[in-house]
């Protein structure tokens, strides 16, 4: 674990400004080691601040489990089926039918399959969530296997400073006091829109950190029209794996020449899973990933003026079917290396002037900011899951040494299962 840490140490020198932005969780402070820092995202009232962050006093659990409407029949954070093919929602399920959020009682963040979720109550409908939530969700909606579904969501709690206590996290902004065992114990927990996390610098249709002050989870229509052109020219229409791949690195391209902050640290693995997840997950059974599915799914449309914007309605279009296959994690890390061979890119970061100097980085099987074409599934794997087992929420982070509770939790969530055992992958938890 200690090894981890310092690695990361010392990517935080070589990007100082990374370091001291906000959302990002790093020991470097000024001219040397000083202390590990207690919040990942200030207080005050910033973009995705708690000032700012919808409430909702009456919080009311995703719907339970209802055997008449079992879909993949996970519940409890157990595993499911691991079967897919059924109509979401099902016909009758009036529980678990689209409501359009509240903006000032429901959060909703940077990703368009949990959002839908929680329009769809596959989630707590205000955004405040619980693992095993996460864990049935992805299973029952998406027929998302229990291994990546176990991995996504010890990621989404240990890197977003989700409460490894309470084991809530918010799938927006920084809900601390609905989250938190203890707010003045724990300091801020910025949920999934907190900067170098699961949100991070050349989104999808989300703007980088720096290039709109602090803003890195609202949906952005001119980037959803270039994804939707690149679909054009080079899927045919379809967001397919062609497409993907191609709008992965416009995206990179496009960030690295305007933002000066640009930062596409180890964590960027997520991108392209991310954007797998539009030609995996978002597809009805057997169909395409087509404009009308994906702009669904993105809670988009077109106005009278031509232009993409967000109509506040992500939800599962009309007669979807989920996967037939579960979508597992050596599912998604083939994905990840097949998309970033096609298109390699370096793994680094600016260093303050958008198109200057750029320093690369290095962690496990990325070196030198590449990843060798040599490397395998089964490797990719390991660096996810060494990416899910180093990180610990900043709450806990006062001493170098992480509490107990945070590394019990992920041995519990993660190496209990088989999946990760088999893998071989090394453990850094001592």
């Amino acid at each position: 674990m200690k090894s981890v840490i310092f690695t990361l140490i010392g990517g935080a020198a070589a990007f100082p400004f990374v370091a001291n932005a906000p959302g990002v969780n790093s020991p470097w402070s000024g001219s040397g080691l000083h202390r590990l820092r207690a919040r990942q995202q200030p207080g005050g009232e910033g973009a995705g601040s708690e000032a700012n962050c919808p409430y909702n006093p009456n919080h009311v659990p995703a719907a339970p489990f209802n055997p008449k409407y079992p879909y993949n029949n996970a519940k409890n954070g157990q595993m499911g089926n691991q079967k897919g093919g059924y109509l979401v929602p099902a016909k009758g399920d009036t529980a678990h039918q689209f409501v359009a959020p509240n903006p000032k009682t429901d959060i909703r963040g940077p990703c368009p399959g949990l959002n839908a979720a929680a329009n769809h109550n596959f989630l707590a409908h205000d955004g405040v969530t619980t693992f095993d939530e996460l864990v049935d969700a992805q299973q029952n909606v998406y027929n998302v296997g229990y291994d990546l579904a176990l991995l996504l969501a010890t990621l989404g709690l240990t890197l977003t400073d989700g409460d490894v206590v309470t084991e809530k996290l918010s799938i927006g902004c920084d809900a601390t006091s609905r989250t938190s065992f203890n707010p003045a114990l724990t300091g801020s927990e910025p949920g999934l829109d907190g900067h170098d996390k699961f949100e991070a610098d050349s989104s999808l249709t989300r703007n980088d950190f720096f290039l709109d002050n602090g803003n890195d989870f609202s949906f952005n229509g001119t980037l959803f029209g270039y994804m939707a052109s690149v679909a054009e020219s080079t899927g045919g229409g379809n967001f397919d794996f062609n497409a993907m791949s191609a709008y992965r690195k416009q995206r990179y391209d496009q960030s690295r020449a305007e933002n000066g902050n640009f930062y596409f640290g180890p964590l960027a693995l997520l991108l392209y899973g991310a954007s797998s997840f539009v030609y995996e997950l978002m597809p009805t059974a057997g169909g395409p990933a087509d404009l009308a599915t994906v702009s669904s799914f993105f809670g988009t449309s077109k106005n009278s003026a031509g232009q993409w914007v967000f109509n506040n309605n992500e939800q599962i279009p009309p007669n979807w079917y989920a996967r037939v296959e579960p979508y597992s994690n050596n599912d998604v890390t083939t994905q990840i290396l097949e998309q970033y061979l096609k298109y390699p890119v370096l793994f680094g970061g600016n260093t303050g002037k958008a198109g200057g100097s750029f320093d690369a980085v290095s962690f496990g099987a990325i070196q030198n900011g590449t990843i060798s074409s040599s490397i395998s599934a089964t490797q990719t794997s390991c660096l996810l899951y060494q990416l899910a087992t180093g990180s610990v929420p900043s709450y806990l982070n006062g001493v170098l040494t992480p509490s107990v509770k945070a590394l019990s939790f992920v041995l519990e969530k993660l190496t209990s299962n088989p999946t990760f055992k088999n893998l071989g992958c090394p453990i850094p938890l001592t």
